[in-house]
């Protein structure tokens, strides 16, 4: 087992790292595949629902190519006409249920389908956003090296030390001090990048903001996707990536913190 998460890390690692540093459309291919992957392991998880899967699957492919073509060809990220795509798909998923004929648990299967369909392509086209801000790439850059280090610093301060359960009815295993850990950790990480590679971008007090958010935000992204897993009563969301579970898994943690340091930016910027 440790082996095969070796393996796939050499061979993924540096794949992600090249779409990062050439950015552009590679970039967009590498989060479109991300997006859409990780829809499809959500509808899985909540199959109990019935959700309209294939209905679902299309409108967040589509939904994720919309958000980018705006930033391609106006050069925003046109989130003003995320609104007019919730309505649209709405309508659909209203439309399929009222065709269909079957009322029964129709606003589950409406709710389930709308949570993947839209937040899910939503949350990671934030990422595309980010690359193409001034220093896309090092904020990239930025955001796997924290989420790296937080998980980690959470786990281990976790297994060492920890006694007071962070969720205990969602994810058993994390702890309060893992947490704090993982705070800890991830605000000194992004100082540390913030000198090595990010000093012609951020200010050390702009460091410490998003530091601290992304650490708070990503953590509470991976407790997100275990109340969903926790609900479908799965471990992973998936086994496409050998030894470390689904893409769902694995990019859970930028479900609101991608968002989040966007607007932070856009904020402090």
């Amino acid at each position: 087992m440790l082996l095969t998460r070796i393996l796939a890390a050499v061979v993924g690692i540096p794949l992600v790292f090249l779409c990062v540093y050439f950015g552009g459309k590679l970039f967009y291919a590498m989060m479109f595949v991300v997006s859409v992957l990780s829809v499809y392991e959500y509808l899985l998880i909540i199959k109990k629902y019935n959700p309209g899967a294939v209905v679902s699957l299309i409108m967040a492919a589509i939904f994720f190519l919309f958000l980018c073509f705006c930033k391609i060809c106006c050069g925003c990220g046109c989130m003003d006409k995320a609104s007019i795509a919730a309505v649209l798909m709405l309508l659909i998923l209203f439309a399929t249920e009222v065709f269909k004929g079957n009322a029964e648990l129709s606003v589950e299967r409406i709710a389930t389908s709308f949570l993947g369909a839209f937040f899910i392509p939503l949350a990671f086209a934030h990422m595309v956003y980010i690359r193409d801000l001034n220093g896309g790439m090092q904020l990239i850059f930025f955001i796997f090296i924290e989420v790296w280090v937080l998980d980690t610093a959470a786990y281990s301060f976790g297994y060492m030390f920890g006694k007071y359960r962070l969720a205990k009815g969602v994810s058993p295993k994390k702890t309060v001090e893992g947490a704090v850990a993982g705070i800890v950790f991830g605000v000194l990480t992004a100082v540390v990048c913030r000198y090595l590679f990010m000093s012609a971008i951020l200010t050390v007090c702009e460091a410490l903001v998003l530091g601290f958010g992304v650490s708070v935000v990503g953590q509470f992204s991976d407790l997100a996707e275990s109340l969903i897993k926790r609900d479908g009563k799965v471990k992973d969301s998936g086994k496409l990536i050998p030894g470390h579970g689904g893409v769902f898994d694995r990019f859970d943690s930028y479900l609101f913190a991608a968002p989040a340091v966007y607007y932070v930016l856009i904020f402090i910027k």
